[in-house]
């Protein structure tokens, strides 16, 4: 697959480095993104993926004028036929390849799912963190249901969902969000000196404790994902998101009905 939005790099020592690349856009994600991130976790040869983004941002989740607000609008009838996981998501949570985030600044909506995907998280002094879903008028993908919490314990979990607010880095190691906060101009060092000594494990038994982690702590993602995917079909629809995203394109406080 030749990539158009995303950077794929193998280096000698076994550590591989995907980054977002759509920085003029914030990194947010396209239909395509999604599958270049997909296909490079998939076919990755790897012993540890290192996930960034091109500055100014990590992710800023997806390109709302593109997937939510395009010609074609969001993709209601795919999610109606076929509720499923979405598959750059499957691929993340199902890879044994460990996957440590270097997080470099904003990482919201998706872009902040992509973080909780990874198995150890670096952020960056300039990092930022939030689930902007329900600003938006819609649920968040899986990793925020069945991932978040057991970060950062169930309480400020429900507030990060319910309120879409954004945290700094700081916070986020207060809350256990991520493991360490590192000067920005180390970011990139720090995590792939940390994806190094993971490389250089064996990694048959790596393989295995990751297939240990999923089955002692993670929910059936196929199962939530089919909620998810659901969910998102009937909030798609409401004026709820359609108020939520002329708010944020039109820059201003979203005025919800319940409808």
């Amino acid at each position: 697959m030749d990539y158009e939005e995303i950077r794929y790099e193998e280096r000698d020592d076994h550590v591989a480095v995907l980054t977002l690349a759509r920085p003029q856009a914030r990194n947010a994600l396209t239909h395509r993104t999604y599958r270049e991130v997909e296909h490079a976790v998939r076919e990755t040869q790897a012993r540890c993926l290192v996930v960034t983004g091109d500055d100014p941002a990590f992710c800023s989740g997806d390109d709302v004028k593109q997937i939510m607000a395009g010609p074609k609008g969001p993709p209601v009838e795919a999610l109606t036929r076929e509720p499923r996981l979405t598959p750059a998501a499957e691929a993340l949570l199902a890879t044994d390849v460990p996957i440590v985030a270097a997080i470099n600044g904003a990482a919201v909506g998706w872009g902040m799912e992509l973080a909780l995907m990874a198995d150890l998280r670096v952020a960056s002094e300039r990092a930022r963190f939030g689930e902007l879903f329900v600003l938006r008028g819609l649920c968040c993908d899986v990793p925020g249901l069945g991932r978040l919490a057991g970060l950062v314990g169930r309480e400020k979990a429900t507030e990060l969902l319910l309120l879409g607010d954004v945290i700094d880095a700081a916070e986020a190691l207060r809350i256990g969000l991520v493991g360490r906060v590192v000067p920005h101009e180390a970011l990139l060092p720090e995590a792939l000196a940390l994806a190094g000594r993971i490389a250089a494990q064996p990694p048959l038994a790596i393989a295995r404790l990751k297939q240990g982690l999923r089955r002692a702590l993670d929910p059936d993602w196929e199962s939530l994902g089919r909620f998810v995917s659901s969910s998102l079909a009937e909030l798609f629809q409401t004026e709820d998101h359609r108020e939520g995203v002329r708010a944020f394109l039109e820059k201003r406080p979203a005025r919800y009905s319940g409808r």
